[in-house]
């Protein structure tokens, strides 16, 4: 048997590829977009691609089951549970409980373990030369290493009024079922720690059924169904504002993208008149280069693992905008933006100083600067942290306004007072800074060192 486990770190995303090397063919489960990455691993082992499979319909990236079923002729081998409202609206071959997918001499059989979505499914794996035996189960977001799959993404994201209650109630039902498998069996999942799917997700890329038996909260329940749906909903962060457009995108028939676009870098003429008329730019240098000069109106989203879930909560899936990125990272911007559906990219700037359009500068200030702010009239302190994190802890007299949401909720910011703004450790206060200059807040203060800071400076 042949396994590889394919990681996205910007998304915190497993996907993966399974092969029966006897054979020469081979599945891929959860395909992200940019599916030349399995392409790449199948010709370098001499297998070729003949099932494609996801074990939900996802909302935290867009899959590329469609696009690699394109480019291979292979089938995809998809859920036909949850009823009619969860069913893919493309054509498939439809999986119901207890279905074997047979990949040369290896199988797959499906588990229908609801929860997290009503159509949620896990695939267990048995590699027949070398056992009868089950050996994998690939879980989706049903159960991750430490943590469970979320129930609530469906009301919070999508608007589906009163179903997170229900879906926590069949992920009890799950969690049983699931703790009836042989101990050994590998446990891989959808997602690792720093995904929005859950809350509490480690870091490490696999388990077992009996360690997850022993060391993840959810089977600490036991018959208490109450007690563990009140825990599952409790605290979850804030779910991604594009959630809700992955849920619809994964669903239909959509236009497909079989490579990764090459973008235009834009010359000033080209870039002055676009800019004028009113693209949105997003300038994804790091925090401090931004500082020093910016383009009035630009958005500072950092080129890190975290740029497409702050692009995904700050862009719309209609507008175009503009990149100021280093060429050399165009590439895999791109990659990380399209595997949210984020193509609306109009093209990139280098840099901002030979634009001839005159930048502004942000105004940070220090932990010293920021304590003499501390309790003053005409002052605001505003946390723009989760709501889970500024529960935990927060400065006495900080409002409490989610960057995520900055931007429905300017009525919460001050127009008359001096406002102070910080995070954790300064990436998402930056992100705030720019959002509030953009829409005419221009008395911001930014306290970039945050909570972090904060912290360490009260424990000396």
């Amino acid at each position: 048997m042949f396994f590889q486990h394919v990681y996205d770190k910007s998304l915190a995303q497993a996907s993966y590829l399974i092969g029966c090397q006897a054979k020469g063919v081979a599945i891929v489960i959860d395909a992200r977009r940019d599916v030349d990455v399995y392409l790449k691993i199948a010709a370098e082992n001499n297998l070729t691609i003949t099932h494609i499979a996801e074990t939900h319909i996802h909302a935290d990236f867009l899959a590329g089951s469609r696009e690699l079923a394109a480019l291979t002729g292979a089938q995809l081998y998809l859920s036909d549970e949850g009823g009619a409202d969860w069913q893919y609206q493309f054509d498939h071959v439809g999986l119901k409980h207890g279905h074997v997918i047979k990949v040369g001499n290896l199988s797959l059989e499906v588990l229908h373990t609801p929860g997290h979505t009503p159509e949620s499914i896990s695939f267990v794996l048995t590699d027949h030369p070398a056992t009868d035996e089950p050996v994998m189960i690939f879980t989706g977001d049903f159960v991750f290493v430490g943590d469970i799959g979320r129930p609530d993404l469906l009301e919070k994201a999508a608007g589906l009024i009163g179903t997170q209650e229900k879906g926590a109630k069949q992920q009890f039902e799950s969690v049983k079922r699931f703790a009836e498998l042989a101990p050994f069996i590998q446990v891989w999942p959808g997602h690792g720690a720093g995904s929005a799917c859950g809350k509490a997700l480690g870091a490490v890329p696999s388990s077992t059924v009996g360690y997850e038996k022993i060391r993840n909260w959810a089977f600490r329940y036991d018959n208490d169904e109450q007690g563990f749906v009140d825990y599952l909903l409790a605290d979850q962060p804030e779910p991604p504002k594009y959630f809700a457009m992955m849920k619809h995108l994964n669903k239909v028939d959509r236009p497909l993208l079989v490579e990764v676009p090459q973008h235009v870098s834009l010359s000033p003429e080209v870039f002055t008149k676009a800019y004028n008329d009113g693209i949105k730019v997003i300038d994804t240098r790091n925090k401090a280069d931004f500082a020093k000069g910016f383009l009035p109106g630009s958005i500072n989203i950092q080129h890190n693992n975290s740029l497409a879930t702050w692009a995904g909560w700050t862009l719309n899936y209609q507008e175009q905008f503009i990149l100021v990125a280093n060429a050399a990272e165009m590439e895999e911007i791109t990659r990380k933006l399209m595997r949210i559906g984020l193509d609306n990219i109009y093209g990139f700037v280098g840099g901002v100083d030979q634009l001839g359009i005159e930048l502004q500068t942000a105004d940070v200030i220090d932990l010293e600067t920021f304590k003499t702010y501390l309790g003053r009239d005409g002052v605001q302190i505003v946390d723009v942290r989760g709501k889970t994190e500024y529960d935990a802890g927060h400065i006495e007299g900080a409002d409490h306004v989610f960057v995520g949401t900055l931007q429905d909720n300017l009525d919460k910011i001050s127009r008359n007072k001096q406002v102070v703004i910080h995070c954790q450790a300064g990436d998402r206060a930056t992100i705030a800074y720019s959002i509030l200059r953009r829409n005419g807040f221009n008395n911001i203060k930014n306290y970039a060192g945050g909570m972090k800071e904060w912290l360490a400076s009260s424990t000396k």
